[in-house]
């Protein structure tokens, strides 16, 4: 009997911190409602300029990398392949649906050390800065390969410079 109520008692802490995790995920879930739906992939995309394995880390809101962003299974660490298209940046993560950021969406691209829960050595992630509707996203990915980082990134900054002459070019 000694041992018997303090498990239960363990039994029962643990199950209200699991319950508690579920309603602040809920929470986190309705208070991001307004999250437009994410753009849809291309039926061609151009070749890739640049592409990777690694880890998609997760998404938060611009400037706050702890505000993971819970809908759209967006705040889900996953294995992915990222790979940059003259279109975008997609991508495709396993047991999840792929991500795709259009070109004109694209802001900025980074290397960190953190966010959402992944720290790692300094300049570590690579971290694009989009806009979805409204909402300004930090979405942060891990390459595989140290080497990858440079190539990723050059594609990214080559595709974001870009941009602009492209939406001039078609008079937008």
């Amino acid at each position: 009997m000694d041992k018997i109520l303090p498990g239960l008692l363990m039994l029962a802490i643990i199950a209200v911190v699991f319950v508690l995790l579920g309603v602040g995920w809920r929470s986190r879930l309705r208070r991001q409602a307004d999250v437009e739906e994410l753009p849809a992939v291309p039926a061609q995309l151009g070749r890739a300029l640049a592409s990777a394995d690694g880890q998609y880390v997760a998404t938060t809101t611009a400037g706050d990398w702890l505000d993971r962003i819970a809908v759209q299974g967006l705040g889900i660490r996953t294995n992915a392949e990222l790979s940059v298209h003259p279109e975008g940046v997609l991508f495709e993560r396993s047991g999840s649906g792929p991500v795709f950021i259009p070109v004109t969406a694209l802001h900025g691209a980074r290397q960190d050390s953190g966010m959402a829960g992944k720290f790692v050595e300094k300049d570590g992630l690579l971290v694009l800065t989009w806009s979805l509707g409204s909402r300004e996203l930090d979405t942060g990915f891990r390459t595989r390969r140290a080497e990858d980082k440079k190539t990723l990134l050059a594609a990214f900054q080559e595709l974001i410079s870009a941009a602009p002459q492209a939406d001039a070019d078609s008079g937008k």
